[in-house]
């Protein structure tokens, strides 16, 4: 199960991955997507968020039932912060792969807690994604987040290829260990300051 959260904005793409999923990746494997992302009430600054749902749940509900069938969109509560982390955590351990096709991004929190996790990521080559997945080792960038093909070969290229998968997946964790954790960034400032001092 390919697996996609985050804020409903149009510069995540989230229309655009489920399109792409529901049209170029092959249906006759047993594979479907989740699409997740805040209930839109509980996020104050998200204008946009309430459109973006409304936009996807309508681009949704013009597939063709199969297609559609393969695709679930959720909204996670936000009200209570354990129960929010809970259904994330349980989303991103029990995903085949997760994917952040974002059209701009920073640092993209959900590419590292699927990498923390040992999953497989498929990503837009944009921002600061591009620091954290090393392509073909760590994870798949993609180089045009608007090229479907593109997506739907990276994202079957994980399904179909069990060995592939778990090696992107042990290689991504490995990664968020030697360069994103915390105790890491605090050791750096320790090294800077004695060289500085």
């Amino acid at each position: 199960m390919p697996y996609r959260s985050s804020r409903w904005d149009r510069l995540k793409d989230m229309q655009g991955v489920m399109e792409a999923f529901a049209v170029h990746v092959d249906g006759d494997r047993d594979s479907h997507l989740v699409l997740a992302g805040p209930v839109v009430t509980g996020v104050a600054d998200d204008p946009e968020g309430g459109e973006v749902l409304t936009e996807c749940t309508e681009a949704w509900r013009e597939l063709p039932h199969f297609e559609r069938s393969r695709v679930q969109l959720i909204c996670i509560p936000m009200t209570d912060i354990d129960e929010n982390a809970a259904i994330i955590n349980a989303l991103q351990a029990n995903a085949t792969l997760v994917i952040q096709k974002s059209l701009e991004e920073g640092f993209g929190l959900t590419v590292t807690e699927a990498m923390w996790k040992g999953k497989p990521v498929v990503a837009s080559a944009v921002g600061g994604i591009q620091n954290q997945i090393v392509h073909g080792e760590s994870g798949l960038l993609l180089q045009d987040p608007r090229d479907p093909e593109e997506f739907a070969t990276a994202v079957q290229s994980v399904l179909d290829d069990g060995q592939l998968a778990a090696r992107l997946g042990q290689n991504a964790r490995s990664r968020v260990i030697e360069k994103f954790l915390g105790d890491r960034h605090l050791l750096q400032y320790v090294q800077l300051i004695r060289k500085l001092g």
